[in-house]
């Protein structure tokens, strides 16, 4: 700990991944820290989203790994045998993961000397919060340096109010005691096709409801066609071009009115429209704090606001809504109100992913940005199909991408389609974050057999023997 920072005061409202992290960088460089948190340490990311929902995916990997091992010469209880799940366990089960991760996580700051207050936060001024705990009298805390970390929550339409029961949130399906009978998912973004990929795979029927012309619009056009058909492979019904007007519940199930006229009858109905970010009520306009027409606090690339003192991380803000980019953007904030080394934010190194079966993990430019001629560029495509690993592993489905700059052939962005693409995106990141070129990509070694070699087949692949 650095002792000439004890005076400097951070307040963090919101103990999410961004408010966490911001915590333990501020003691770490010897500042007072207080967090305030109304749920618990972790936050919305940990408590009903990230950790659980994540959680609940693994567990339908797992079930649809039992129901394929028949192709690699395993039989589960017979041929034929049913795959039985216990939602009301395993959701026990996922519940239980996120109040630990959280207990454990309000014990590291703990023991870093973080101040933790079970309240809510409000700004007083642009030097100040007002902080309102259960029990006891508001409290004002001077701040040198403010942190915004308060989240967002699902968005809801007003012709399909969640009761917690028959018509969903994605914070309320934790609840569920029985697997649906028929899971009727309103939205095909991520958080969409993840719960529709998830609860299939967990045995319920389930009707995918989008707007859009394909499934996850916002990602690689090729990785969107091949999980539509995965997804219709294995059963789903996929309603493309149409949107929900109306959700109404029913004695037994919901009811689902679509613009087009068509009804769609099911026994739940998940809303996954999108997200609002929690910035009512915190004082950000009386404070100076600019916030768009969206409610999303307008921050730069290392997270300050309009008020130099004033620091915005994690969902709340106009950038990506990434458990990941928020915890980047928590020690960034710090970092940079403390004079120490804050490497701005960018957005071509951000790695993501989709954690449907199979996953969709990106980084970097895009295909449809090299099309359009953003940025000069050359495409490698390799099916999964030809490798080794994914031949022996019964991998069928899925593709390594990787794009290099025209000329240079440095790595500027990269997709993997495939079982563990969360994984296999790193080293075509670190390729992009240090600007690597396909050979030196190529001239790191990989183990054989290993889907990661494929990697290496792409790089090779855009080797340009006119520049040796």
């Amino acid at each position: 700990m650095n002792p000439k920072n004890s005076t400097h005061h951070i307040v963090i409202i919101g103990g999410g991944p961004g408010g966490y992290e911001a915590a333990l960088a501020g003691r770490q460089l010897g500042a007072q820290v207080t967090l305030i948190e109304r749920q618990g340490v972790g936050g919305a990311a940990v408590l009903t989203d990230v950790v659980p929902s994540k959680t609940l995916i693994a567990t339908a990997t797992a079930a649809e790994e039992i129901r394929s091992a028949s192709a690699l010469g395993i039989e589960v209880g017979g041929k034929n045998a049913e795959v039985s799940v216990d939602l009301g366990s395993v959701n026990k089960r996922l519940l239980d993961l996120a109040i630990s991760q959280s207990k454990q996580m309000s014990e590291t700051l703990t023991a870093a000397g973080v101040r933790i207050i079970n309240g809510t936060g409000k700004l007083d001024g642009n030097h100040a919060v007002i902080v309102e705990a259960e029990g006891k009298a508001p409290e004002r805390l001077e701040a040198k340096t403010i942190v915004l970390a308060v989240g967002a929550r699902p968005r809801t339409l007003p012709s399909a109010q969640p009761d917690g029961e028959r018509i969903l949130t994605w914070t309320q399906l934790y609840n569920l005691k029985q697997l649906p009978e028929h899971m009727i998912v309103v939205g095909s973004g991520v958080t969409g096709a993840e719960f529709a990929s998830a609860y299939l795979s967990l045995g319920s029927k389930v009707t995918l409801v989008s707007s859009r012309d394909f499934v996850l619009p916002g990602e690689d056009l090729d990785a969107a066609v091949l999980l539509e058909d995965v997804f219709r492979r294995r059963g789903m019904n996929i309603l493309k071009k149409t949107r929900a007007d109306k959700v109404e519940a029913t004695a037994n199930g919901v009811k689902v009115f679509l613009q087009d006229g068509t009804v769609i009858e099911g026994s739940h109905a998940l809303m996954a429209v999108g997200s609002i970010p929690n910035t009512e009520n915190l004082g950000l306009e009386e404070a100076g704090v600019t916030v768009a027409a969206s409610g999303h606090v307008v921050a730069n690339r290392v997270a300050r606001t309009s008020r130099a003192n004033v620091y915005a991380v994690g969902d709340c803000t106009d950038f990506y809504p990434l458990a990941s980019v928020a915890s980047m953007q928590g020690r960034t904030a710090v970092f940079h109100t403390m004079g120490d080394v804050a490497v701005p934010t960018q957005k071509r190194n951000i790695a993501s992913n989709v954690f449907t079966s199979p996953e969709i993990a990106s980084v970097g430019w895009s295909e449809s940005e090299i099309q359009e001629g953003l940025v000069k560029g050359e495409i490698q495509k390799i099916l999964l199909s030809t490798n080794p690993r994914a031949k022996m592993q019964g991998i069928e489905d899925g593709f390594i991408k990787l794009f290099a700059s025209t000329g240079s052939r440095t790595v500027i962005g990269g997709v993997v389609v495939g079982p563990s693409a969360s994984e296999l995106i790193y080293p075509i990141a670190i390729a992009v974050e240090n600007r690597l070129t396909v050979d030196e990509l190529a001239a790191t070694y990989t183990v054989y057999p290993s889907i990661t070699g494929t990697i290496a087949d792409a790089a090779r692949a855009l080797h340009d023997p006119n520049l040796d």
